[in-house]
């Protein structure tokens, strides 16, 4: 284990430093120039352009500005947004990630245990009714993009089936104008439980299409025809046996659905007006603000990364036949 934990955080090291060599990359070919948008474009002069070059460091050759880059993000100092008020851009992530996870805890929340549950019915009842209305009823919101749901969740539910509903009220229904980080969790929930459900509606199809493979395939091994000829409960055959081996692959898909939960409810985040990372993201690069798009990405790549190392480590814990010993 100890020799896969290093040869992991070895891939893991390697995996950021060639991202981060893309990523700064790619955010210097980006249409548009920072510049330029903060002096009112075409109104600004040569030689004010030239002065916000200097003072930004981009008048520097590439492979400078990229040395000094990842040398203070390494450090902590992720830098200087290039417009607005141009604060410091940790705090501004660090908060904003603290609103991505409650959005995307309450979504799993929501998500998971339903998925499970609807995987196994469906598993159960392989290609009879409940099975069938499963299927379809999953696949018909995975086959919905995001921004569907999520305007149909504001159309229906916020602004026509709740109008006065007392948790849900109207001047808030549909946007985070007024979330505030401060709050607890129940007081938050009126801002979360719309995007949440856009979430999870995107997630149930997949959870629940591999909880049901799994179960299926582990019904048919000869342990669980042992286990009944032995006399067990078919409950506890189906909760202790099958079902956790039937999880296994699920692990992976749960695992990857956080990270796209912290960082990559982007189109969720903008419609509903959520001040999340994604969000962020966008303004980011609608306003060509280099030191923000590049901290966020490499913030969602080390999330995956995490993400993932935690899946292996788990798979490890659900089969006792998976090993890392080489």
């Amino acid at each position: 284990m100890t020799r896969y934990l290093f040869r992991r955080l070895m891939f893991f090291g390697l995996t950021l430093l060639f991202t981060s060599i893309i990523i700064f990359g790619l955010t210097r070919i980006l249409p548009g120039d920072v510049c330029s948008i903060k002096l009112g474009g075409v109104e600004a002069t040569t030689e004010a352009l030239q002065e916000c070059e200097r003072n930004l460091g981009l008048d520097a050759p590439l492979y400078i500005q990229y040395a000094e880059w990842i040398t203070r993000f390494v450090q902590g100092d992720w830098g200087n947004s290039f417009v607005g008020e141009e604060k410091p851009i940790f705090p501004e992530i660090e908060q904003r990630l603290a609103n991505s996870g409650r959005l995307a805890g309450l979504t799993l929340a929501i998500a998971v245990p339903i998925s499970i549950l609807l995987g196994v019915v469906a598993g159960l009842n392989e290609n009879k009714l409940a099975d069938n209305i499963i299927s379809v009823l999953t696949l018909s919101f995975v086959s919905l993009p995001e921004f569907v749901t999520s305007i149909l969740l504001i159309n229906f539910v916020a602004l026509q089936w709740a109008p006065n509903w007392e948790w849900l009220p109207f001047e808030i229904r549909g946007t985070a104008t007024d979330f505030e980080p401060s709050m607890t969790l129940w007081e938050s929930l009126p801002y979360l439980i719309l995007p949440a459900i856009a979430a999870t509606l995107v997630l149930l199809g997949y959870i629940t299409r591999l909880t049901r493979a799994g179960v299926i395939e582990e019904l048919k091994r000869d342990y669980v025809r042992t286990a009944e000829l032995k006399g067990l409960p078919y409950w506890k055959v189906i909760v202790k046996h099958v079902l956790r081996n039937a999880l296994i692959p699920t692990v992976t898909v749960i695992a990857i659905s956080i990270g796209w939960l912290m960082s990559g409810l982007v189109v969720i985040e903008w419609i509903f007006n959520y001040d999340g990372i994604g969000s962020y993201l966008i303004y980011g690069v609608e306003s060509r603000d280099l030191p923000r798009i590049q901290a966020i990405v490499m913030v969602t790549v080390m999330i995956f990364l995490v993400m993932n190392l935690i899946a292996d480590l788990l798979y490890a814990y659900l089969d006792p036949r998976i090993r890392y010993s080489e």
